[in-house]
C-alpha cells in the first residue's frame, strides 16, 4: 500500500466513531496504542525475532492476549491495559502513560482490531510509507480546528525549508525543545539520511542519539514517540526514549549542536523564570535558571534564552518568534542585547500569516549562532527575507509549498552567506522587497 492508501483506510474509520464523541484526536490516539501493541508483536516474530521487543510488552498485555478477547471482556482487558503499559519505564511509559480508552463500544473496538489494524504487517512496511501514512494522520488532526491540535504542528514545507538552511550533519545531536509531534526532529533526520551515507555505528547514533525532544504535554509526546518510531528512530528498548515529557524550562540540561524548534507563544505564563540577579515572584511560581539573561514570565522570551543556553559553543539555532518579541523593554530588550553580542544573530525570516492552524499568527524564524565570549558584539549584520509583504496564503485554498520557499533557501547562501546581497522583487507587481541588511 502506498501512504495515501493508508491514510484514507485509516482515516475513513474514523468516521464511525465520530458517530460515538470520539474526536479526531481520540482517534488518532487510539491508533497509536493499538499500532505500538501491534508492531511489538510482529517484532517478536519471523524475520526480525526481537527478543528485547518480547521483553517490552508484558505477555498478559500482548497484541494477541487483546486479539482473542470480545464483547465486554475485550473493552474491560483493553482498559486495564492502556493502565498497566503506562506504569512502564522507558519509551512504552511515554507512550502509554495517562493512557486511557475512549472507544466504549465493544463491538467497534473489536472492528478497529481485528478488521482494520490486525489485516496488515506494519512492520513489513516501507519506513518512509508508515511514517509518512502516520504524518498524514496528525496533519488531518490538527486540520481539525476544533480540537485545536495544529498548535502542536509546524507546517512541514517551512520546517523542510528551515532544516534545508541549517544543515544538520552526520554525528550532531539535534533537538527540539517544544517538539510537538516531532516535525523539525524528522525533517533534520531525513535531511541526514539524504546528504550522507551512514553506516555502522553512525546509522546506530543517528536512530538512538542524535534526535532529542522534549514535550510538555503527554498526549502530545505520545504522538510524537510514535511518529519518530514508524520512522525507525529509538524504538529500540535498549536505547534512550528521544521524547522526555517534561517542562523543558524547568532546568538547563543538555547542550546540543543544533536547536530547531517553534516554541509555544504567549507572554505570560504561570511559571517566571527567574536568573541570577532576579527577585522571585508572588503572583506565579518562580523557577531559578542562572544562565539566564533575564527574570520574566514571557514564555517566548523564556525559550530564546533556553535554546540559546542548551547551544554547545558554534552550535546553531533557529526559533519560530512572534513579531517583535525582542523589542519589548524591560526583559526584552536585556535578551535581545545579550543575543546580540553572545550570538552571530544573522538572519530573520518574516513569515506570511494564514500558515498556521492558529488564526492571523504573526512570526518570524530567527538563526543564531553560539559565539565564544569576547568584548565585541558578535552581531554586525542581520540578513533579512520577506516572505510577508503582498503574501497571501491559506490553509486550505493556498497553502505553503516547499517550493514557495525555494527563493529563500536559495539566498541564503549555505556555502558562505556573507555574500549575501539584497535584492528586489521589482519584475513581480505583487511581491515587495525580498531581501534587505541592517546593521
Amino acid at each position: 500500500m502506498n501512504t495515501a492508501t493508508i491514510v484514507q483506510k485509516l482515516w475513513n474509520y474514523c468516521n464511525i466513531l465520530r458517530d460515538d464523541g470520539l474526536s479526531y484526536g481520540d482517534y488518532v490516539e487510539q491508533l497509536t496504542f493499538l499500532l505500538f501493541l501491534k508492531m511489538a508483536d510482529e517484532q517478536t516474530k519471523p524475520p526480525f525475532q526481537r527478543r528485547d521487543a518480547a521483553a517490552t510488552i508484558p505477555a498478559e498485555y500482548s497484541w494477541p492476549a487483546l486479539l482473542k478477547r470480545d464483547g465486554d471482556e475485550l473493552e474491560i482487558h483493553y482498559r486495564h491495559t492502556l493502565e498497566a503499559l503506562g506504569k512502564q519505564a522507558g519509551l512504552i511509559g511515554v507512550i502509554f502513560r495517562k493512557a486511557q480508552n475512549k472507544i466504549q463500544d465493544p463491538a467497534k473496538l473489536r472492528r478497529l482490531i481485528a478488521d482494520l489494524i490486525d489485516k496488515e504487517e506494519w512492520s513489513a512496511l516501507d519506513t518512509d510509507v508508515k511514517g509518512d501514512a502516520y504524518e498524514g494522520l496528525l496533519e488531518k488532526n490538527a486540520a481539525d480546528v476544533k480540537g485545536g491540535a495544529g498548535q502542536y504542528f509546524t507546517p512541514r514545507p517551512l520546517i523542510q525549508a528551515i532544516v534545508d538552511v541549517v544543515r544538520p550533519k552526520l554525528g550532531e545531536v539535534i533537538c527540539d525543545p517544544a517538539c510537538g509531534t516531532g516535525g523539525f526532529l524528522l525533517a533534520a533526520y531525513a535531511h541526514i539520511r539524504r546528504h550522507h551515507k551512514p553506516s555502522g555505528a553512525q546509522i546506530k547514533h543517528l536512530h538512538t542519539e542524535a534526535l532529542r525532544g522534549v514535550e510538555l504535554v503527554d498526549s502530545v509526546a505520545r504522538l510524537c514517540c510514535m511518529n519518530l518510531v514508524l520512522h525507525g528512530i529509538g524504538g529500540d528498548a535498549s536505547a534512550p526514549v528521544p521524547v522526555e515529557v517534561k517542562d523543558a524550562l524547568a532546568a538547563k540540561g543538555d547542550e546540543f549542536d543544533v536547536v530547531l524548534s517553534n516554541p509555544p507563544f504567549g507572554k505570560k505564563s504561570s511559571v517566571t523564570i527567574v536568573n541570577e540577579a532576579g527577585e522571585p515572584s508572588r503572583e506565579t511560581l518562580t523557577i531559578h535558571r542562572d544562565d539566564f539573561w533575564a527574570t520574566t514570565s514571557n514564555k517566548q522570551l523564556n525559550f530564546v534564552q533556553h535554546i540559546f543556553s542548551t547551544l554547545k559553543q558554534h552550535g546553531r539555532a533557529a526559533v519560530v518568534v512572534p513579531d517583535n518579541v525582542l523589542f519589548e523593554g524591560g526583559a526584552g530588550e536585556t535578551i535581545r542585547r545579550e543575543l546580540l553580542k553572545q550570538a552571530d544573530v544573522h538572519t530573520l525570516l518574516r513569515l506570511p500569516t494564514g500558515i498556521f492552524y492558529a488564526q492571523g499568527v504573526k512570526a518570524n524564524v530567527l538563526f543564531f549562532d553560539k559565539k565564544p565570549a569576547r568584548e565585541k558584539p558578535w552581531t554586525e549584520k542581520l540578513w533579512i527575507y520577506d516572505l510577508r509583504t503582498n503574501m497571501h496564503f491559506t490553509l486550505k485554498e493556498n497553502p505553503l509549498k516547499r517550493a514557495n520557499l525555494d527563493e529563500f533557501v536559495q539566498c541564503y547562501n549555505v556555502k558562505n552567506r556573507h555574500d549575501r546581497k539584497p535584492t528586489w522583487r521589482d519584475e513581480n507587481p505583487h511581491c515587495a522587497s525580498r531581501s534587505s541588511f541592517t546593521n
